[in-house]
């Protein structure tokens, strides 16, 4: 079986992509760094689960931290790298930039230096559907023009992007990114609005709705990431023989390296979502309608038809029953 490293590994999609590898018998080394930007005892909770495995070993580093990354990449001789660190969230972006800059871009820089020198035959990455920006243009496709970010977290992945095709072009390192379309499931980050918006309705207290709730969004649950993560790092990306200079086409390369969405191809209405997650709960929430936010987009919708044709794969879980599965994780965890 393959050996794999997986960076942040104690966080969400880290944490059941690595759950994932494990079962199917793969050597896992996940790394994290454990940072506070939400509650760390989630985090650790997750992890314990995964050191039961025998096949895994876990590294508490910062991807900034240049020579420990050096040294775990030289020693680990992984035949795959899937990058999921990254400092998360658009608004806290706006407070916190430097945060971004040292993990998102000097910390990927790492990743790449390490793949390299090190032989991997194929890094994927997360990227975001926040690179879309201010695109309107629906459903958002890896074949369109995406200079127009609109928050440092999406500047950040855009520049991810960059440099990854920068590595596949100099180096013939075989690249992949992914761009996931708000993600959310058991396990999920606190900061995301479905997690806070289910504590604040059992407390009975209020929660803060943007844009007067006229948003629109691709909610992917996260058995689907997984499953598109796992086959897209299976098929590494070879160089696109009729890719055409003269009119480049940002979603494929003359070098081994891919862009793909991963969405849920159906957008919901951020009302219809509060209703679904009020009708799991049992209780109505007391709703506060605020302008929309500096950095927020009203509406994202995924094209997956390239993932489709590539990997075979296109996300289906309803958000009636993806809202249900994280309803009944989240009594279970907070004992509610």
């Amino acid at each position: 079986m393959a050996k794999i490293l997986v960076t942040g590994a104690a966080g969400f999609i880290g944490f059941h992509l690595c759950k994932r590898l494990l079962a199917g018998g793969d050597d896992v080394t996940g790394l994290d760094n454990l940072n506070d930007y939400y509650e760390v005892r989630l985090k650790r909770d997750r992890l314990s689960q995964l050191r039961e495995k025998s096949n895994f070993r876990f590294i508490e580093c910062s991807l900034e931290e240049r020579e420990p990354v050096e040294a775990l990449f030289s020693s680990g001789q992984f035949d795959k790298v899937i990058h999921l660190a990254a400092q998360a969230g658009v608004r806290h972006s706006l407070q916190n930039p430097h945060a971004y800059i040292s993990s998102n871009i000097v910390g990927f820089m790492n990743i790449l230096e390490g793949c390299r020198h090190n032989n991997v035959k194929h890094l994927v990455y997360a990227s975001s559907s926040s690179v879309y920006g201010s695109n309107t243009q629906m459903p958002f496709s890896v074949h369109h023009n995406v200079d127009h970010p609109i928050s440092l977290y999406a500047a950040t992945k855009k520049s991810n992007e960059l440099m990854a095709h920068t590595y596949s072009s100099l180096y013939g390192l075989p690249v992949t990114g992914l761009r996931f379309f708000t993600v959310y499931g058991p396990w999920g980050r606190p900061d995301m609005a479905y997690f806070s918006f289910t504590g604040a309705i059992l407390a009975g207290t209020p929660i803060d709705v943007f844009n007067n709730g006229l948003m629109r969004r691709d909610f992917t649950y996260i058995d689907d990431i997984i499953e598109g993560i796992v086959r897209v790092s299976d098929a590494p990306p070879a160089a696109n023989p009729q890719w055409d200079r003269t009119c480049p086409d940002p979603g494929t390369s003359y070098a081994p390296y891919r862009i793909y969405n991963i969405g849920n191809n159906k957008p919901v209405e951020l009302m219809y979502f509060i209703e679904t997650l009020e009708q799991c709960l049992g209780k109505k929430a007391v709703i506060n309608l605020l302008p929309i936010q500096p950095g927020d987009v009203p509406e994202t919708c995924a094209d997956v038809d390239d993932l489709m044709r590539d990997v075979g794969f296109k996300p289906s879980t309803s958000i009636e029953d993806g809202i249900a599965r994280f309803v009944e994780w989240y009594r279970s965890y907070y004992r509610q």
